[in-house]
């Protein structure tokens, strides 16, 4: 792709890392519009692993950071089930970040912080444990940060920083340096629980110890997938992962205080109320009538939800009901700053005709969340969707590279990639799960300097750094689509 044809994407991260210099290359016009994405995929073979752990792209190379099991700094074990990552800088360290982690864990796994026969949970706080089941087990789902030296690409130090809580499964960071953990469950108080689930919980990168474990309520209960923060308002986009889901905003009462409340929000079409967008067959439960067309713009408006802590998890069919449009299991979210101003990834697992991947443009308007937004309402488009395993399979955690780039983990039934999507369509591997049970890969991020890709092995549990030539990696992929 020629360099004035570039459509430049940045994460969030970047973005508040970046922004006094940012001068962005593109040939977008007001509005987002964009040139038609033509899907294609390049032919680079990737390079087999001698120790059978993770096959990556010619001119990459990668070390595995931590596993599940090993002792961490503050005495307690490293969860196993990594999901949803990122990393924030150091203040005045550029040879160092934190990891933030999600371990997608319930009440019962053996693989969690406190040991199978939680011999180690003394060493926490009963305050900083959100949730212990009515059986005096705590929940083992949470997060864990580490300190990573970029140099030698080591950890020098580790610990539980979110705990009791269940199923965090992916995320989103925030320009002001924290992290958002989402539970992907929606267990009710009682019989299993002690406390209802399904919330999102905040998580200070520079925190050096296990946070106070308080759920963003008006943030709703549901089974949440990520979350992506727009720098410029602080809004924050959601999603949820469950086949008929919903597409959510949160506007916060104050800015970067998400304690503080706000209003939730879900995504509806203009031009139909309750649309189906997962392009699926009639015999599969899609709607014929409505079929999403790639690159077309819709625009949206947005439906305010009530009673968000939703008791009977109902939330997202009372959403429906409203005329809030449907998504095919919503996963990863992306924000991205482009030439023609801000926009949203998110990734759908099993929509399209195929029932293996999508992914949707949000594209804000330019007085978004305001009473004008009407005025110039903002839109959401089919960015890709995938027609076989060669293109992408299960597209789950994506992120926004420094390049340009959406790079997506897949957790599909197979082998499962790591894949770069181009903005122009071409899509390539960088890396693929080669151990013995292909585990999903999941929680990419890249380093705040953009030299390292981060990347989740799910299981058994364990984190690896990837570096090397990425610009003349990305030649040599379009040469050979």
């Amino acid at each position: 792709m020629l360099l004035s044809r570039r459509h430049l994407i940045r994460s969030a991260a970047s973005v508040a890392l970046a922004a006094p210099a940012l001068q962005l290359i593109g040939c977008a016009t007001p509005g987002g519009a964009r040139p038609p994405v033509s899907q294609r995929v390049s032919g680079l073979a990737l390079t087999a692993d001698p120790a059978g752990l993770l096959d990556v792209a010619p001119g990459l190379s990668y070390v595995v950071l931590s596993r599940v099991g090993q002792e961490m700094s503050d005495g307690l074990l490293e969860p196993g089930a990594h999901d949803g990552m990122a990393a924030f800088p150091v203040e005045g360290d550029a040879d160092r970040c934190l990891l933030v982690r999600n371990h997608e864990l319930g009440a019962t796994s053996p693989v969690s912080a406190f040991g199978a026969d939680l011999s180690r949970v003394s060493r926490i706080a009963r305050d900083r444990i959100y949730d212990i089941a009515p059986n005096g087990r705590p929940f083992a789902g949470g997060t864990t940060t580490a300190l990573v030296n970029l140099k030698t690409r080591q950890v020098e130090r580790s610990h539980l920083s979110l705990a009791g809580t269940a199923v965090n499964c992916a995320g989103g960071p925030t320009p002001w340096g924290s992290w958002l953990s989402c539970e992907e469950n929606d267990t009710v108080a009682g019989e299993n629980a002690s406390k209802s689930h399904g919330f999102v919980f905040e998580v200070p990168s520079a925190a050096t110890g296990p946070v106070a474990p308080v759920p963003l309520k008006s943030m709703g209960r549901f089974d949440h997938e990520a979350a992506a923060v727009d720098p410029a308002t602080g809004i924050v986009y959601l999603t949820e992962d469950t086949g008929d889901s919903l597409f959510y905003r949160f506007l916060p009462a104050s800015r970067g205080e998400l304690g503080k409340g706000g209003r939730l929000q879900a995504l509806a079409l203009v031009e139909q109320a309750g649309a189906d967008t997962r392009n699926w067959s009639q015999e599969d439960g899609g709607d014929p009538a409505l079929r999403m067309v790639q690159s077309r713009r819709y625009a949206v408006r947005w439906i305010d939800m009530t009673d968000v802590e939703a008791p009977d998890g109902d939330l997202r069919m009372r959403g429906r009901k409203a005329g809030a449009a449907i998504f095919a299991r919503g996963e990863g979210l992306a924000f991205a700053l482009e030439a023609g101003g801000p926009a949203v990834y998110f990734a759908c697992t099993s929509g399209g005709a195929a029932r293996i991947g999508q992914i949707w443009r949000y594209v804000p308007s330019q007085h978004e969340g305001t009473s004008r937004e009407a005025d110039a309402p903002g839109h959401v488009e089919l960015f890709v969707e995938s027609t076989g395993e060669q293109e992408f399979e299960k597209c789950d955690n994506i992120v926004a590279s420094p390049r340009g780039e959406l790079i997506v983990c897949e957790d599909g039934s197979g082998d499962n990639y790591v894949r770069a999507i181009t903005p122009d369509g071409l899509i390539y591997n960088l890396a693929r799960s080669a151990g013995p049970e292909k585990s999903e890969l999941c929680g990419a991020c890249f380093s705040p300097d953009g030299a390292t890709l981060f990347v989740n092995i799910q299981r058994p549990g364990i984190t690896v750094a990837i570096t090397g030539a990425w610009d003349v990696l990305r030649t040599q992929a379009a040469k050979l689509a």
